[in-house]
């Protein structure tokens, strides 16, 4: 790698915060910067302070009226609309502000790569893909991912490629670019038939005139690291190469783990780790520019610190050595905040990560998914959908 990898980080980031006992804890952040210091991660790394995000910059993707919504919702009283002041999204304090902040992280890590400054960037505290231009959805109020990858071509860029490795389908991503041909969007997930949002259907490609952008493969609930890996390159490798972006958007939602409470797809921390090294050949391979955000991820100890942990280090090519024993001083802290809860001892859950390539079979759950993702898009790119060198 040439440049130096941009990483934009402030504690203020922490101010995104759902309250009481939501799913997305702020703490997962705290935690994660707190392990990747500890590990030297991110030892002379110069953080980049982020600003929020202006109206405009978020208007580019949300509507005027939802931004005044959601300018208003905390002093609004309780029916405020726009998907505002429910379980999942509930109203609060300076949330405007907050997300407005997660954006500019998003911005920053843009602006890094357009200048020059940077070939990678990475913001953790973005990856909120769920949010659409006139509504909240899926923990998300502002959609950093989309309002990102829209200022990259405003600027300049010509083509992005947007994958997304959450659990849960991608959607408004999908939905801010179902029209845009420029912008391949790729989501790998937990089929729609057993978890929320529903979409996310291999038959899903794109609108008119941009058939083929958008490229989704559902999952089997129970998928391993195995199952998983081998999904991901019997689609996505081929499909980027074909695309030819200037840039990788990766969202990297680490609820895919066998140990999040809100999903069940069944990876592990070294899966995770494999997923982020898999992106960082496709962008070695090609010369893309790379833009990594975080995502959801509900496991707040064992799991997120650890693997987006693994992220950090893939992006600054300082891996950490799986069987690396967690440092005391971080696995204190964490006791101290979670007295109860069993820590894991190194950065590892002692699995294999490794994977049978696609050979055209249909035998295993998955491998139906991949058939039927490659017969839906492999075609609209010139490609062989029952040929695995394709």
């Amino acid at each position: 790698m040439g440049k130096p990898a941009a990483v934009v980080w402030d504690r203020s980031f922490l101010g995104y915060d759902l309250g009481g006992d939501h799913p997305l804890n702020p703490v997962r952040l705290d935690l994660t910067v707190r392990l990747a210091t500890a590990l030297g991660v991110l030892e002379g790394v110069e953080l980049r302070v982020p600003e929020a995000a202006s109206d405009e910059e978020i208007e580019l993707v949300h509507r005027p009226g939802y931004l005044s919504a959601v300018q208003a919702a905390p002093t609004a009283g309780w029916d405020v609309g726009h998907g505002l002041g429910t379980p999942d999204n509930p109203v609060f304090e300076r949330m405007h502000e907050a997300s407005a902040l997660v954006v500019g992280g998003s911005l920053a890590a843009a602006r890094a790569i357009a200048s020059g400054e940077a070939d990678r960037a990475v913001n953790i505290a973005g990856g909120l893909h769920h949010a659409m231009p006139d509504s909240a959805a899926g923990f998300c109020v502002y959609n950093d991912c989309a309002v990102a990858i829209e200022w990259l071509l405003r600027s300049g860029v010509e083509r992005i490629a947007y994958v997304d490795v959450d659990v849960h389908h991608g959607d408004g991503v999908q939905t801010a670019f179902w029209n845009d041909p420029r912008v391949l969007t790729i989501s790998l997930h937990q089929h729609p038939m057993s978890l929320w949002p529903g979409t996310g259907w291999a038959g899903e490609v794109g609108g008119a005139g941009a058939e083929g952008s958008a490229v989704n493969v559902p999952l089997p609930a129970g998928t391993r690291d195995g199952g998983w890996m081998r999904a991901f390159h019997a689609t996505v490798p081929a499909l980027v190469k074909a695309f030819r972006p200037q840039v990788l958007v990766t969202q990297c939602g680490v609820d895919t783990h066998k140990e999040d409470p809100l999903a069940d797809l069944a990876l592990s921390v070294d899966g995770h780790r494999a997923i982020y090294q898999a992106f960082r050949e496709l962008v070695n391979e090609h010369g893309f520019k790379w833009l990594a955000l975080g995502g959801g991820g509900y496991e707040l100890l064992r799991v997120v610190p650890r693997s987006w942990t693994h992220l950090l280090a893939t992006v600054l090519d300082r891996d950490v050595d799986p069987n690396r024993p967690l440092p005391a001083e971080w696995v204190a802290h964490a006791t101290r905040i979670a007295p109860d809860w069993p820590l894991p001892t190194s950065m590892t859950d002692g699995c294999d990560a490794g994977h049978q390539p696609w050979g055209g079979d249909t035998e295993e759950p998955v491998d139906k998914a991949i058939r039927d993702t490659r017969r839906a898009v492999f075609p609209l790119h010139g490609l062989d959908p029952d040929d695995p060198r394709d």
